[in-house]
This record gives C-alpha cells, structure tokens and sequence, in this order.
C-alpha cells in the first residue's frame, strides 16, 4: 500500500495535529509532537514508536538522509504520511522546519514505576516555568548520565513541543517525571535520596558539600527559586559562588554547575 499524500493545508486531519499544541489535548491523548530530523533520530535511539511520521522532501536539506530516517521511522512500526510544503509548514511548528514532524508517545514516567539504581544522581525542578530553561536542564542531564530528572509541581508538561525542542530530544533519552512536591519528597525519602537545594542563602559553596551518594539536586522556578518549604526539607543547602552585582543565575546554568560537580566528585572520590 502507498503512503498517504496530503497537499491542503487544510486537511482535517493536519488541522487535528496542530491541536497537540496544546496542554490539554496531549494529556488527554498521551501524544505530542516531535520536530526535527536530529531530534527523531535521538528518539528513535531512545526507542521511541512514533504514531505517525510526516515528511516533507522538498524542505529537507539531505533527501538522502531524511529518506533514510523515514524508513527507520517505517521499521519502527509508524505510519508515514507525505505532506506537500504548505501543508507541512501548516503543522511546523519551529522557524525553518527541515521536512521532518512526527506524533509521538508523550514522554514521563509515573513515579512508582521507576527504578532508581543506586547512588542515582537526580534533577529535581520545583516550579519550573520556561519550556527553554528545563530543555536546556534536560541537555545537561543527558551529558551527564543523570538517572531521573523530576518535576515537581509542574507548570509545564515534559510534552511541550518547546521543551521538546530546547531539549534538543533528549527529554526522550533521560527518564523523566513529574507529580506534586509531596509525593515527590514522600518518593525520594523512602528510596534514602538526600535532597541538596540550590539557593544563596548559605554559606556552604557547592564544591564543598558531599554529592557522591544518592543525591537530587534541587532548583526551583526562574523567579523565586526554590518554595520555603523544598528548602526546609532539604538535607543540604548549597551556594554558587558569585561576585557579579547580579544575585542569581539563570535556573538551568545553576543545575548544570551543581550537577557537574556532582559528576566531578563522582569520578575522582
């Protein structure tokens, strides 16, 4: 059987995708979309099963290597569908689209069913708003072999297509979650996870605080940092060493510091 060709940018069925756009409706399908031929091939490595694959030929810059892509994505078990150039740039969703947009399972991970190894490393964002700032986090967590990146009280879904897209696909390649601050901190504690909470308000400097065990290193929304109460349910509370007139960093600068000297620690304690 052919694929399927669509050319009207008013398809109905383009006019369906475009609604993942939105928070509700990929919660309510467990789908979102994934753009990006470097970014599909990350999740295909990851073992992502698209839905569908939509492909426009005339907007990639390497037919052979979009054409190669297509093909894993078939293997994969999705659905290819051929989209004429103005019905794509209809569903693209990124300033210059390279051809390649696929539906996909959205990413997460309930709590419960993750198993954490020992001595895991873990991200924990509380409150983190910009899509741009917890992709970024994810690219972080993905370079440094973190085991689980949560966010708690969310106010964006791993899901987003901007996240997606900042986190350059890695948020399929590192285990994410998310659920309220209580059940996270109720998680962390029975598996004997030490919380260290980044905030300026100490004097301990993060290179001086012990991030070899199981630890999760805290960061909290772009304006207020962490809550009064992550903070006071931390084992640990941590400083970046500063001395420029400004008073913060940006939240996934911070996470990527700390994390790195978790790393750090790791290799030569």
């Amino acid at each position: 059987m052919s694929d399927l060709v669509i050319t009207s940018p008013a398809n109905q069925r383009l006019k369906d995708l475009v609604t993942l756009r939105r928070r509700r409706i990929r919660e309510s399908t467990g789908a979102t979309l994934l753009e990006g031929l470097e970014e599909t091939s990350l999740a295909l490595d990851a073992g992502v099963r698209p839905f569908t694959l939509f492909h426009c030929p005339e907007l990639m810059l390497d037919r052979q290597v979009g054409a190669a892509l297509v093909e894993r994505a078939r293997d994969a078990g999705a659905e290819i569908v051929e989209l004429g150039r103005a019905a794509f740039e209809k569903v693209a969703y990124r300033e210059g689209p390279d051809g390649i947009l696929a539906r996909v399972p959205a990413p997460g991970l309930d709590l419960a069913d993750v198993d954490l190894p020992d001595g895991a490393l873990v991200l924990l964002c509380e409150g983190v708003e910009k899509p741009g700032n917890l992709g970024a986090m994810l690219r972080t967590a993905d370079a440094a072999g973190v085991a689980l990146v949560i966010a708690a009280d969310p106010v964006t879904d791993w899901g987003n297509p901007n996240v997606i897209r900042s986190s350059k696909g890695t948020v399929f390649s590192v285990p994410v979650a998310a659920a309220d601050s209580d059940d996270v901190w109720s998680w962390l504690d029975a598996r004997g996870v030490e919380v260290v909470a980044t905030t300026p308000d100490t004097d301990v400097e993060h290179t001086d605080a012990d991030l070899t065990g199981a630890v999760a290193v805290a960061v909290g929304s772009e304006k207020y940092g962490l809550t009064d109460d992550a903070l006071a349910r931390a084992h640990h509370r941590v400083r970046i060493p500063m001395v420029g007139r400004a008073n913060s960093l940006n939240v996934a600068t911070s996470a990527a510091i700390v994390v790195y000297e978790a790393v750090r620690q790791r290799r030569t304690g």
